[in-house]
């Protein structure tokens, strides 16, 4: 696919998404324009799928005739393969195609689609129910309101909109193949981040940049110097939309499962259609929905995971209670304070990091240097446990949600740099776009390169040792450590005395001459 008809296509779905714009703000018409989307992918799929089931008896799956004796067999064949191979299934009528088509239909009663299409998302639903697939696909809809009032003041109206949007998507093409790449997953990711541009302060809720992601999956990665290849698990537990997860497909050959947690359910319900959309099979990953710091997933509790990455909500107030002395993610170390639990989910992180693992977290600046129990935790994070590997600052306003500097820390139990800490200063590496400072791609480059060689580069990086991190009280504010100063330019102090000397002579030249002009006017001169 050609970078024009990319442009093209992200053109046509943002009009799409224009339909409903002015009637509801940004993070309530993504989940509508998004929505569908999955239904069609998940339409296209089975089509597809069930079409190979089918090659062998010269049948499509649009032919099957679901009335007739033969055709509620065929289905009932279909059904149990098609939900033991992809989830889920949808009879033939019901597929996103012939639901658009039904809403273009002039003066006509199938045109009305509002009630079949609640019961198509409900299909979907049920038939996985008691299989494997039951949690991905569970209340996967619940939040396309197909009678919300903002739609239209009355059920006709809600319908017209409706039937445009289907029939708007029903019109592009998102099928690929080797030479197109993922069409679908880069049109998905494209509207998350229109959405997350539109909805302002409550996209840091569900979307990290993707020039952010890129720098923690890299990061995460990278191994002695060189790339991973494969990742046998990765886990985010503030998934949000699950961009960031997605992103480390992109970075190594192969990610075996994924893993992830998320507390608002919204955002859970994205995660999961963003997995699916980008082909990750309901086998490969585990989402779960609930506050990962009051209520971590039970079923893989003790799981390590070999890459762990986050863009935790900065600086969020919690509960530590003394109950959580007991518990293994914080007995080892002090309980972070009520109004910041920044610490909390760097320590359950660690909780879940492999001992061979690597981990990639987004703290607030203030992470680095606040006193009380966060100052006793660097400590102990450094002193005794020798795990943090890098800091690296990266500039301001590069978030929707925030416009505060953040700062990036990596951490390895099995470090390979055991007597130094890298300290990298990023901050001024950026480009300005509209109201937001981008990390362009020499800016990640750059990051990624020096985390990687791990040497000094002048106002940039340096390898700091340890002793001097304890010397500074385990204050890691990166100005202690690199001066992005610029240097002063040298006075030529020769110079600098002939110019004065120079001066001198043409003040007495002028006042010879001020005298004499006073002279001839017969005043005294001035004093």
């Amino acid at each position: 696919m050609t970078e024009a008809q990319k442009q093209e296509l992200k053109k046509r779905l943002w009009a799409v998404a224009n339909i409903l714009r002015g009637r509801m703000d940004a993070d309530e018409y993504r989940d509508y324009i998004l929505g569908f989307i999955f239904y069609k992918h998940l339409s296209e799929k089975i089509e597809d799928y069930a079409n190979k089931l089918l090659r062998k008896d010269k049948l499509a799956f649009t032919e099957i005739k679901e009335r007739t004796a033969d055709g509620k067999a065929y289905l009932k064949a279909l059904e149990k393969n098609t939900v033991e191979g992809i989830g889920y299934f949808l009879p033939p009528s019901r597929l996103f195609k012939t639901m658009a088509e039904r809403s273009g239909l002039e003066k006509d009663p199938k045109s009305f689609i509002l009630d079949d299409l609640g019961k198509v998302f409900e299909t979907i639903e049920k038939s996985a129910r008691g299989t494997d697939s039951e949690g991905d696909f569970d209340q996967l809809f619940e939040d396309i309101v197909l009678d919300n009032s903002r739609l239209g003041r009355d059920p006709k109206m809600r319908n017209d909109i409706i039937g445009r949007i289907l029939r708007e998507l029903n019109g592009i093409s998102f099928r690929q193949n080797e030479a197109s790449g993922d069409i679908l997953g880069d049109a998905y990711e494209y509207l998350i981040g229109e959405f997350a541009a539109a909805a302002g302060k409550k996209a840091g809720e569900f979307y990290t940049p993707q020039e952010v992601s890129t720098v923690l999956t890299r990061l995460v990665c990278s191994a002695n110097g060189g790339v991973k290849k494969r990742l046998k698990s990765v886990y985010d537990p503030t998934c949000g939309s699950g961009s960031l997860l997605l992103r480390f497909g992109r970075e190594v050959n192969e990610v075996g499962q994924y893993y992830g947690q998320e507390m608002n359910r919204t955002t859970y319900n994205l995660a999961r259609m963003n997995m699916i959309l980008h082909d990750v099979s309901y086998r490969d990953f585990n989402l779960h929905c609930d506050d990962v710091i009051r209520h971590p997933a039970q079923e893989y509790f003790d799981e390590r995971f070999e890459a762990v990455v986050a863009n935790p909500p900065f600086s969020a107030k919690w509960s530590p209670s003394q109950v959580f002395k007991n518990d293994d993610r914080f007995s080892s170390f002090d309980l972070p304070p009520a109004s910041k639990a920044d610490y909390c989910f760097v320590l359950h992180m660690l909780h879940h990091l492999a001992d061979r693992g690597i981990m990639a977290v987004i703290l607030p600046h203030g992470a680095l240097f606040r006193g009380a129990s966060e100052g006793r935790i660097r400590t102990q994070l450094i002193e005794q446990k020798n795990w943090l590997d890098a800091v690296i600052g990266l500039p301001a306003n590069v978030f929707y949600g925030t416009s505060i500097p953040v700062c990036l820390l990596v951490f390895k139990k099995c470090r390979e740099a055991e007597d130094d800490i890298l300290f990298i200063d990023a901050s001024q590496g950026f480009e300005k776009v509209r109201n937001r400072n981008i990390l362009r791609d020499a800016d990640v480059d750059r990051i990624v390169d020096a985390y990687r060689d791990r040497k000094a580069r002048k106002r940039f990086a340096r390898p700091v040792p340890l002793k001097e991190v304890a010397a500074n009280d385990f204050n890691l504010n990166i100005p202690r450590y690199i001066d992005t100063s610029e240097p002063e330019e040298e006075i030529d102090l020769k110079a600098t005395a002939q110019d004065l000397k120079r001066i001198d002579k043409d003040l007495q030249n002028n006042a010879k001459e001020i005298a004499a002009f006073c002279k001839e006017l017969g005043i005294a001169p001035p004093v």
